[in-house]
């Protein structure tokens, strides 16, 4: 679809894929500007009932590219903009996608990445993955990403991770005893299994799938309403109980 971002059909299931390997697939201005129509494009496709997200490379996703944004003051400027408001296009959530997500981690998921592993029903991960939130070191505010995994896993990790930056890196077990993730397998069976994980949900009925995801999603924020777009996903009165 773009330069950074590939979509692409394996049977029922749709694939984002991280392109950027050399930039540890952070997303510079274009990937931002592409994500919403590469997550309309799968949650429109009837053929997809199941999404994959992933990486290419070493790394799963590093969040924000400073340095493509810093040469692209419009996109920064616009990135802040949509930051203060909350007003985040980036993930399924954000996007109000309907289908579930499966997210398989390759490798380093660092920052703004970590959007994608709150954002997600399912997460695996590869036991060459970590997980870390470098923003205070770099004097940054963290905010939505450390929010999100607080409510989603224990409290005190969230905020070791959150508050000493750079200095700590929480790995692939670590993160699966922490419930960040359910699912750690070698790196060369974790696309194998994120696709047989997603077969397995789009093999049911995709109505019952939808109010079933809607409702542990309104679960999980029923005092956060700030961050979820799901109102649309949920419930409407033409569909079945």
């Amino acid at each position: 679809m773009t330069e950074g971002l590939l979509v692409r059909r394996e049977g029922p299931v749709g694939w984002l894929v991280f392109d950027r390997p050399e930039a540890g697939n952070a997303m510079d201005a274009a990937m931002m500007e592409a994500l919403p129509a590469a997550w309309s494009d799968l949650d429109e496709d009837a053929d997809v009932r199941c999404i994959v997200v992933t990486g290419n490379g070493s790394s799963f996703q590093t969040g924000l590219d400073v340095k493509q944004l810093s040469r692209d003051p419009a996109a920064l400027k616009a990135m802040s903009r949509r930051t203060r408001a909350n007003d985040l296009r980036l993930t399924a959530v954000h996007c109000g996608v309907q289908k579930p997500v499966v997210t398989a981690v390759n490798g380093v998921c660092a920052g703004g990445g970590l959007h994608f592993v709150v954002d997600s029903d399912l997460v695996l991960a590869s036991t060459t993955a970590s997980f870390l939130d470098p923003h205070v070191s770099l004097g940054q505010v963290s905010a939505f990403e450390g929010i999100g995994l607080a409510r989603r896993a224990a409290f005190g990790d969230v905020a070791r991770m959150v508050l000493t930056g750079v200095h700590a890196r929480v790995t692939a077990e670590r993160a699966l005893q922490l419930g960040w993730v359910g699912e750690v397998v070698p790196p060369d069976a974790l696309r194998q299994r994120a696709q047989h994980i997603a077969e397995q949900v789009a093999a049911n009925d995709p109505t019952a799938v939808r109010h079933r995801r809607w409702a542990l999603w309104a679960a999980l924020e029923d005092v956060d309403v700030r961050r979820v777009r799901l109102a649309t996903a949920g419930p409407t009165a033409g569909d079945a109980a």
